[in-house]
């Protein structure tokens, strides 16, 4: 038997307000983090357990410290006994009611919790000698209902609900194992969508990516209507009419001026609306997929939990569920939310880029493809070609698809240099004494936002 013997944490931030990447409606100069931490034990056979919660920057912190709030839950446990029933694990971690409070079940405590799960099953998975998608995929139907906390959930979907979803998909497993590692996971590209992008670069990366074989790009919307539509325009000129755009107003709207302002863009073939207004608003999110139809209305990336899901799916809120690895609390949740989407028969198209969300995802969906839903030819994962060096086992995505990565566990690990260089606030990165450091820019930052009269 072996015991956890280390949780360490790390805040981790890139500097990519740099450059404008990843800015959008609301977000307009993020600098892409992660709450990172590292699970060891004494069990002698090198293995760690990774995770994170990704941020934009400040704040960063506090998840951090979320984590450590956390540690004396596992710290000293046995391993084999977490790793040997993840429900029961996962419920350790979420039904601590002091925890709990500060939620429930969402928010900052809620992803310190995913990350910790995430973190548990990239040891199990490096311990299997598997990635982690071929691990879930190889569970039996009653083990993955095990792992499901169905509190909150049963008057949508029961667990025998959930095991005969996944009954029927057991037949097929090993033939669309094979079909995945023959035909990839297709993807689609956020690279040249960002607010902050001139019109130029915008068209020379749509072009690009198009060139790299993908068949949808997604813009960023929301500030500006005549921008937008300039835009919007200027992407169906780069990239032609067979190409497929789908727009992102992250959060930026009011549910009428969200459908008034989609009337516009329409003209341009729309994928998707993603995000058009307040992530909690289900009732508002309904109403804007009336209004826009037949737009698909897409939503998730900030949707706090397992129950939010289920009524934005009841109430036929959205027509496309992105999923998240990181908002929820890890794969057991992300496990419930698809074989909730299944139930509904709505497509799932995760929600990616950030720093290490590609990495993370991209099992989720295999799993789903392989175990769950079985479907793929409609779904797609958000790719965004940012900051994949810093990981161990980058993403491969090229002609436009997501292949399966080979390596044992989760994807999320991080290389030792990047965790010493871009550690907050003592890392080189970011040192007053480093030449190029983001240093002034952090002090611009807090001048621009300091009261008149500081």
């Amino acid at each position: 038997m072996s015991v956890i013997t280390a949780v360490q944490t790390f805040d981790i931030r890139f500097p990519t307000s740099r450059e404008l990447d990843g800015s959008d409606a609301m977000n307009p100069d993020p600098d892409y983090s992660a709450a990172y931490l590292i699970i060891s034990t004494d069990a002698g056979d090198g293995l760690e357990g990774h995770g994170f919660v990704f941020t934009i920057g400040r704040g960063n912190e506090v998840e951090a410290a979320a984590i450590d709030a956390l540690r004396p839950h596992i710290l000293g446990r046995s391993v084999e006994e977490l790793l040997d029933d993840m429900g029961a694990s996962w419920k350790l971690l979420v039904h601590d009611s002091q925890l709990r409070w500060l939620g429930p079940e969402k928010g900052v405590m809620h992803m310190a919790i995913g990350a910790v799960v995430n973190a548990l099953w990239d040891l199990k998975a490096k311990r299997a000698g598997l990635p982690l998608w071929e691990l879930l995929a190889g569970l039996s139907p009653a083990e993955i209902v095990a792992l499901v906390d169905f509190r909150y959930l049963s008057d949508a979907l029961t667990p025998e609900e959930a095991l005969e979803i996944l009954q029927r998909a057991e037949p097929g497993r090993a033939e669309r194992h094979a079909r995945l590692l023959v035909e990839g996971y297709a993807g689609y590209t956020t690279t040249p969508g960002w607010l902050g992008y001139s019109d130029q670069k915008l068209a020379r990366l749509a072009k690009e990516a198009v060139a790299d074989g993908f068949t949808q790009i997604k813009l960023k919307v929301g500030a500006s209507l005549q921008d937008d539509i300039r835009r919007v325009r200027a992407a169906r000129q780069a990239v032609g009419p067979d190409i497929k755009i789908a727009v992102d107003a992250n959060q930026r709207w009011d549910v009428q001026e969200a459908i008034e302002w989609m009337a516009h863009l329409a003209p341009y073939d729309i994928a998707w609306i993603e995000e058009p207004t307040s992530p909690d608003d289900i009732l508002g999110h309904a109403a804007i997929a009336r209004g826009v139809a037949p737009i698909p209305v897409a939503s998730g990336e900030h949707v706090q939990n397992r129950v939010m899901f289920k009524q934005l799916l009841q109430a036929q809120s959205i027509e496309v569920l992105q999923l998240d690895a990181a908002r929820v609390a890890g794969v057991n949740e992300n496990i419930a939310i698809l074989l909730l989407a299944a139930k509904f028969g709505v497509r799932v198209c995760p929600h990616a880029g950030g720093v290490g969300l590609c990495e993370a995802v991209q099992h989720l969906s295999m799993f789903d493809f392989i175990a769950v839903s079985g479907e793929k030819d409609d779904r797609m994962i958000e790719f965004v070609d940012h900051l994949h060096e810093h990981f161990v086992t980058p993403v491969d995505v090229h002609g436009g698809c997501y292949w399966p990565p080979s390596a044992p566990g989760a994807g999320a690990e991080m290389h030792r240099r990047t965790l010493a260089s871009y550690r907050f606030p003592d890392g080189v990165t970011w040192s007053a004494d480093s030449p190029g450091s983001a240093t002034d820019l952090v002090r611009e930052q807090a001048l621009k936002e300091a009261p008149a009269d500081a």
